[in-house]
């Protein structure tokens, strides 16, 4: 060692490269890492130096500790004057990006848009209004028997089972269809009826094209001598409104406990145009809806005379209804998946 102060003068140098490292930061990423150099406390310079003075002569030990101090306290006001003007930039920067050029021309608003699901009801809507029909809504939650019973469901039907329909408490469900809106109705008005009933419905079901909370448009129109004319004639009217004026439909015979006879309409694919496709698996064509005559059962059970009275009942998912009206939408989940990119392709 040499000179009063042992290491003193190797502190010094110390020192000198401190101060060319700090001048040399430019952001805050290069200040952190000097600072864990030098001030780090497992491996930091200043920590080594501490740990050196064991090797320090004991005569020069006190004098090399207070250097050491010494250069700690200037090392941790430089690096707090370092990050008080990176911070100071920082803010500056961050006021220039947030500056608004008022010389600049407005930038467009980005709009939002209805919902493809909430579109087609609303055209559906607007459809039947124009054929004479009125809209009637219900509750969500509903009982066994409007959901099931007054619509001719036997005890032991598969979709009063667990893994198709969600049961609630006290003998309560959630609907599985909209159909309770028409019993509702043929227990509250006399013929003739012409209603539509939009709404939400749930089962127990998941895949590419169904969900456990979907969306349903049920129609129903009770009078005197309706018959399946009529039925066919409404569907390919309203179908034809509501895709293309050249759509195709097909009947297929079909069940359902509330009607009879029953079927089910297929409609040609609007996403292949009934070339196949993904959304139709092949086929060209896309099932759309199921519809029949009213089951005389029902329309007893609801107060109506089946020898008087005769009628017709449909419904059709208007989720698939969408991914159909707007083609491009493989996969039901893309609904309810609020990806704004749907929407604008709606909009567009």
């Amino acid at each position: 060692m040499s000179g009063e102060g042992g290491e003193t003068p190797s502190l010094e140098a110390r020192g000198e490269e401190l101060e060319r490292a700090l001048s040399q930061v430019q952001d805050r990423a290069g200040w952190e890492a000097l600072r864990v150099q030098w001030i780090g406390r497992k491996q930091g310079i200043l920590r080594s130096l501490l740990d050196d003075i064991k090797k320090v002569d004991p005569a020069h030990r006190r004098a090399y500790g207070e250097a050491v101090n010494r250069l700690k306290e200037t090392a941790e006001r430089r690096f707090a004057e370092l990050d008080a003007s990176l911070l100071a930039r920082e803010r500056e920067a961050a006021r220039r990006s947030a500056a608004v050029d008022v010389t600049l021309p407005g930038r467009r608003p980005q709009l939002g848009s209805i919902h493809p699901v909430t579109l087609v009801i609303r055209e559906m809507e607007e459809i039947f209004a124009e054929l004479g029909y009125s809209v009637a809504e219900g509750p969500e939650v509903e009982t066994d028997y409007l959901n099931f019973e007054a619509l001719n469901f036997p005890q032991d039907h598969p979709a009063r089972d667990t893994q198709d329909t969600f049961f609630l408490e006290n003998g309560l469900l959630l609907r599985t269809h909209t159909s309770p809106v028409q019993i509702r109705t043929m227990l509250a008005r006399k013929p003739p009826i012409r209603v539509i009933c939009p709404g939400r419905v749930f089962r127990n079901d998941n895949d590419l094209r169904h969900s456990p909370m979907f969306h349903q448009v049920e129609g129903l129109a009770v009078a005197e001598g309706i018959t399946v004319g009529h039925l066919k004639g409404t569907l390919l009217a309203f179908l034809r409104r509501l895709f293309a004026p050249d759509v195709e439909i097909r009947l297929r015979p079909s069940f359902f406990p509330f009607t009879e006879p029953s079927a089910e309409v297929d409609v040609t694919c609007q996403t292949c145009k009934g070339a196949g496709c993904e959304v139709c698996s092949g086929t060209g064509w896309m099932e759309i809806l199921g519809c029949g005559m009213v089951d005389p059962r029902v329309l007893a059970e609801c107060g109506i005379d089946p020898d008087v009275y005769s009628g017709f009942a449909f419904g059709m998912g208007v989720d698939r209804v969408a991914m159909n009206r707007y083609g491009g939408i493989p996969n039901i989940r893309l609904l309810f998946e609020n990806d704004e990119r749907l929407l604008r392709q709606v909009r567009g």
